[in-house]
């Protein structure tokens, strides 16, 4: 054989597998838990919260920082729309499961995990779910193939200090681990002793998967809910008293240094130029005063979220608006700012564009694709607005620098109003959304109802699953 060709088909078979690991990138995704959007450096945070971010700050320099990423705006809503790419009112998970039955997502949705394994990726997940604690409601029940973590909220770990709970009859929450086609098994309570220290294992178990991930030449998606910032937030042993500005300073110095392993960690790996990296949140800030908790005032305390309004459990965008944050290496620009309106739901359609995987066709998915976006090749997201929910109750629209407010909730547990015609905030002038002005603006109704005319439209075409729906689930013909 001619030696050119030789040397030809040497260099394809060594190039080959470059390139499929190109169309496969990897992804990490951590999804913080009541984290508000001026908590890092990057959205003006930081060391005006009691210690600087150094990394995620680094981490926003290198990729596209979005100030207007929004999502849902209580915790189980906002990981089914993540997951899903659909308004959680679709899935039966439009609110905060209180009581002891059955919720979560029904076998039937598709996950960002499942569209990704069946793309071909590793998937873990190291953290908090809030989809489900029953057989068959699992995150390794829904694509994952191994997951470490609670399935509930951290403020159960409270539960065996309060008065009266041991007496209740109620079960504790349990850390629980298990892999794919097991029933997890419950690994030990999840009380205050293991509070401060969860973080810490989550994380370590995540650099282990990406290391064996990469090991094995496997793409891989790694889904990081972290459990801080949520009440009672306390920061690991590690960090306490490190920012010398209390609790929160030191949680954020924790927050910020594990980032920064998982960073070192990929780049030790030398896998960075293939990875995606997504730092953001599941809603507004924590909201908790001393007056509320029977605990210290030092495990309750106020979050930010920087010029907007409120925190989680409203309209307003303090529960909306989130930090986000996401670098590719020679694939985003570095140092890219967008202030363009993007929805969790959107990552979903978004990355299986990006990595070849398959959205659903059988069902309403409402996120839309802004691969072209993220990757610079246009302007703008292709998003103009999106319905807001608090619950399952329709508290407004958001459209480009417009909020439409039908309903209002001052707090997580404040008063609620309701108007007889919807209150109009120009985002940009009134950043707390305080003062109304549909008049003279009653032009803005007209352009941005008509998304929530066919989003209601769409909900009696394609009714929502019930809250509980018991598996197996067939959508009603």
């Amino acid at each position: 054989m001619n030696p050119a060709r030789i040397f030809f088909a040497v260099l394809l078979c060594l190039s080959t597998p470059v390139v499929n690991a190109q169309d496969k990138p990897n992804i990490v995704l951590v999804f913080m838990d009541n984290f508000g959007w001026g908590e890092p450096g990057f959205n003006g945070g930081g060391i005006v919260r009691g210690a600087p971010t150094p990394r995620l700050d680094t981490l926003a320099s290198e990729g596209l920082r979005l100030t207007n990423f929004n999502v849902e705006v209580q915790c189980t809503p906002s990981r089914s729309a993540i997951m899903t790419g659909r308004y959680a009112v679709r899935s039966g998970n439009g609110t905060v499961p209180l009581g002891e039955g059955v919720y979560g997502l029904v076998q039937w949705e598709v996950t960002m995990a499942e569209m990704l394994a069946e793309a071909g990726y590793a998937t873990g997940m190291y953290g908090k779910w809030h989809l489900g604690r029953t057989e068959g409601r699992f995150p390794t029940d829904q694509g994952f193939d191994e997951w470490y973590g609670v399935p509930n909220s951290t403020d159960e770990s409270v539960y065996s200090s309060v008065q009266g709970f041991n007496e209740s009859g109620l079960s504790e929450t349990f850390v629980m681990e298990g892999t794919k086609g097991s029933v997890p098994k419950k690994v030990r309570p999840y009380r205050l002793d293991y509070r401060p220290v969860i973080d810490r294992d989550l994380t370590n178990r995540a650099i282990s998967f990406m290391e064996r991930q990469a090991k094995a030449e496997k793409p891989f998606f790694v889904y990081l809910p972290y459990t801080a910032t949520h009440f009672p937030t306390m920061p690991h042993p590690d960090f306490i008293g490190k920012s010398g500005k209390g609790s929160w300073g030191d949680l954020l110095m924790q927050i910020d240094g594990y980032v920064g392993e998982l960073l070192d960690t990929i780049d030790a790996l030398d896998i960075a130029d293939n990875t995606i990296f997504i730092f953001t949140a599941d809603n507004g800030p924590e909201a908790l005063s001393a007056g509320e908790t029977s605990l210290t005032v030092e495990t309750a305390l106020h979050g930010s979220a920087g010029p907007w309004r409120s925190s989680l459990f409203t309209g307003y965008e303090g529960a909306l608006r989130v930090p986000f944050a996401v670098r590719w290496p020679g694939k985003i620009e570095a140092g890219r700012v967008s202030d363009e309106i993007v929805h969790a739901m959107d990552l979903f359609p978004t990355l299986a564009s990006i990595v070849g995987g398959k959205v659903p066709a059988d069902r309403v998915i409402d996120g839309i694709d802004t691969s072209d976006f993220l990757l610079g090749q246009k302007g703008k997201s292709g998003r103009e607005g999106f319905i807001v929910y608090m619950g399952n109750e329709v508290f407004g629209v958001k459209w480009r620098d417009w909020k439409l407010h039908f309903k209002e909730q001052t707090g997580w547990n404040g008063e609620l109003r309701e108007y007889t015609m919807p209150r109009a905030y120009n985002l940009i002038n009134d950043p707390q959304e305080r003062d109304n002005v549909l008049f003279p603006h009653t032009w803005v109704p007209k352009a941005a109802l008509p998304q929530l005319e066919e989003h209601v439209a769409s909900l009696k075409k394609y009714p929502p699953i019930p809250t509980g729906a018991p598996d197996p689930y067939e959508p009603p013909k």
